[in-house]
This record gives C-alpha cells, sequence and structure tokens, in this order.
C-alpha cells in the first residue's frame, strides 16, 4: 500500500514539474480576449497586431493555426490593399497565444469591430502607419 502511495506521489509531482515547465515556455493556456488590426495582405498570411504585440496566426510556407476562418467584415470595416481582396480590418479575438513564439495557438470566437475603433486606440498607432 505504501508503495503505491509513494507511486502516486512521483506522478503527481511529476505532472506539476511537466505542468511547470509548459508554462514557463510562454503559452497562457487560457482563453484572453485581445482588439487589434487584424492584417490580412496575402494568402496564407494573418496575425492580430493589438498592443502587445503582433499574434501571428498564419505566414504562408510557415505557421499555420489549424482550422482559422477569419471574422467577416462588411465592405465599411475592410480596408482593401492593391492585391485584391486582402487588407485588413480591426477585430476582436478570443485566443490562447505562445507568448515566447507570439504565435495563436487556439481561436474561440472573434468579431468585428468599427475602424474608427483602432484608428482612435493611441496603443494601436505604432501598427496604423504600417497598414495606411
Amino acid at each position: 500500500m505504501t508503495q503505491n502511495i509513494l507511486i502516486f506521489k512521483f506522478i503527481a509531482i511529476g505532472f506539476f514539474l511537466l505542468s511547470g515547465v509548459l508554462d514557463a515556455s510562454g503559452q497562457t493556456g487560457k482563453f484572453e480576449t485581445r482588439c487589434g488590426w487584424y492584417d490580412n495582405p496575402t494568402p496564407g498570411n494573418y496575425w492580430l497586431s493589438d498592443k502587445d504585440t503582433e499574434w501571428i496566426i498564419g505566414i504562408q510556407g510557415g505557421y499555420q493555426l489549424e482550422d482559422f476562418s477569419a471574422p467577416v467584415f462588411q465592405a465599411n470595416q475592410w480596408v482593401e490593399t492593391p492585391s485584391g481582396s486582402y487588407g485588413y480590418g480591426c477585430a476582436c479575438f478570443q485566443m490562447t497565444v505562445d507568448k515566447e513564439t507570439s504565435r495563436v495557438l487556439e481561436i474561440k470566437k472573434s468579431y468585428v469591430k468599427p475602424l474608427s475603433v483602432c484608428r482612435k486606440d493611441k496603443a494601436l498607432r505604432k501598427w496604423k502607419s504600417a497598414l495606411e
């Protein structure tokens, strides 16, 4: 019986140590809402630029979040770039991220905001010049 308890303790300690390692890697594991400029300049390239950084959703030929569905923008909520229907808009995502790599790990939901919301947000101005 005491041998079973000892084995259980080692398993529990291993689990908590492993959990700590995953936490230290920058993965938060919890959903958080982040809002900012959603940019889709060319096929396969998607990211969200918020007050903290550019969160990578997908890079053509590289990292791609599986099963990603972009938010649906109305014409007055989307700024098209010269490359056709690609461009940018203002959006919020409920997502988990890896803070070390700036990759989006999972998106629970997303919703569109008026362009004016991002344009007025002083924390997003550093990204605005790159988009407009």
